[in-house]
Parts: structure tokens; C-alpha cells; sequence
């Protein structure tokens, strides 16, 4: 009987959005179940420390220019991992932002950068990755979805668009590469505490409602609890999981 694994020694993983928040923590927990990790940063020259935290682990980190709103920056970033590690097993598409406005208020270049980054810039990575692995025939790209694309979030609907297309682009993905052995999921994460919802959770009616609709567990979730997904299907634990996202809301979208 063969026992499932959870651990990623030998394997090698690309994550986008890497210097804080989710990136940050999906770094660290990769490495420490045993990846090597190459960190996409919109700017490599900003050293966050991430590098030296994954090297003190005994795993190797590789710093990358990847501002994944330039074609020519994810290609590089894509063919420097395979060029440092030999192969590129795991893609974490975790770049992404959230301009807030009514919808009546959106500006066209808010729509713009957000489909850029969240859409765009998802599916190109996943291209550049996804074509190597296709040569190597295995990989695992995970895409960072959100409650947002299951649940209305008012001020929030280009993001809410772009986090839902995040899931239904997954399963095509999943669909058309399955047959190389590379697995496509994502996970979908509700309000997490990141530098990025800092200044949103400090307004307390805000923080009150939040946690009024994560309606299970009625706390703000942690990078490392979304990170934990990660780890999983990156996983040979989740080898015939694909095409699906995973909810990590704490119960928002179940009521």
C-alpha cells in the first residue's frame, strides 16, 4: 500500500507576487515541505529578506524580475527557473490587485491594470510555465482565485470578475493539459490578514461585518492557513485533483 505524500523535496517551484502577503507565505511553506523556490517580484532589486529566510531552510531561492504585467519579464522569469533548477514543477499564480470603486465610478484604467494583472498575467505565466511542462510531462500550476468569485462584493466588481474567470480559466487549462500530466487548480481565499487588507480591516465596522459573514469560524483567516492548500496540491497527495478551487472562506459562501 502506497501512503499519500505530502512532502515537495526535489521539486521546484515558480510563485508570482512573491515579497508579502500570500506570496510571501506560500514561499516559505513550499520551501519548507522541501522546494527549491524561484520568487517573482515586480522589483528584484527590493530585498524583503524572503531569500535568506527559504536558505536558512537548506532550500535554494532564486530572486526573479517578474512584473507580470511584461510578456518579456514572465518568459525570463520562467526560463531563468528552468535554467537555474533544471525544471519548473510548480507554477503559484499569486500576483493580483483590487482597485475599489462603485461601478458607476469605475475608470477605464483601473479595469485596465486589473484585467492585466489578475487575467492576463495569469494565463501567460501559466502559458511560459505550462509549455515546459508540457516538454517535461508533469507540473502543477495553482492560480489564486477568491471568495470574490463566488460571492458579490460591493465596490469590488472588476475584481469579482477577473477571480471568477481565475476559476473557470483553471478548468480549461486542466482540461487541455491533463493529458501531459500537469494538474491546474486554484484556491479561493476569503479576507486574509496581509499588508495588503490591512487598512481595510482596521475600520471596525468593516472588520465587525467581515467577520459577521465569514459565517462558520468568525475570524480573519492567516496567509499560512491559505498556504496550506498550496503546499497540498502542489502535493502528489492531490495527483488526481484538477480543475477544481478550493473555498478557504471559513464558511462565508456556504451560507
Amino acid at each position: 500500500m502506497e501512503y499519500p505524500q505530502f512532502g515537495l523535496s526535489g521539486r521546484v517551484a515558480l510563485v508570482t507576487g512573491a515579497a508579502r502577503g500570500l506570496g510571501r507565505a506560500i514561499s516559505l511553506a513550499l520551501a519548507h515541505a522541501g522546494a527549491d523556490v524561484a520568487l517573482g517580484l515586480r522589483d528584484a532589486q527590493a530585498d524583503s529578506g524572503l531569500a535568506a529566510e527559504i536558505r536558512n531552510m537548506g532550500r535554494k531561492a532564486l530572486p526573479l524580475q517578474m512584473d507580470i504585467r511584461k510578456m518579456e519579464q514572465i518568459s525570463s522569469a520562467v526560463d531563468q527557473t528552468a535554467k537555474e533548477f533544471g525544471r519548473v514543477d510548480i507554477l503559484v499564480n499569486n500576483a493580483g490587485i483590487a482597485p475599489e470603486n462603485l461601478a458607476e465610478d469605475v475608470r477605464e484604467e483601473d479595469f485596465d491594470a486589473t484585467l492585466a494583472v489578475n487575467l492576463k498575467g495569469t494565463f501567460f505565466a501559466s502559458q511560459a510555465a505550462g509549455r515546459l511542462m508540457i516538454r517535461q510531462k508533469s507540473g502543477t500550476i495553482i492560480n489564486m482565485s477568491s471568495q470574490a468569485g463566488f460571492a458579490a462584493l460591493p465596490t469590488e466588481s472588476i475584481y469579482c470578475m477577473t477571480k471568477a474567470g481565475i476559476v473557470h480559466l483553471t478548468r480549461c487549462l486542466a482540461v487541455e493539459w491533463g493529458k501531459y500530466g500537469i494538474t491546474v487548480n486554484a484556491v479561493a481565499p476569503t479576507f486574509i490578514r496581509t499588508p495588503g487588507t490591512e487598512s481595510a480591516l482596521s475600520d471596525a465596522a468593516f472588520h465587525a461585518d467581515t467577520l459577521e459573514r465569514i459565517a462558520a469560524l468568525h475570524r480573519i483567516g492567516e496567509p499560512m492557513e491559505v498556504a496550506g492548500a498550496v503546499v497540498f496540491l502542489s502535493s502528489t497527495a492531490a495527483s488526481l485533483i484538477t480543475g477544481e478551487t478550493i473555498l478557504i472562506d471559513g464558511g462565508w459562501t456556504a451560507r
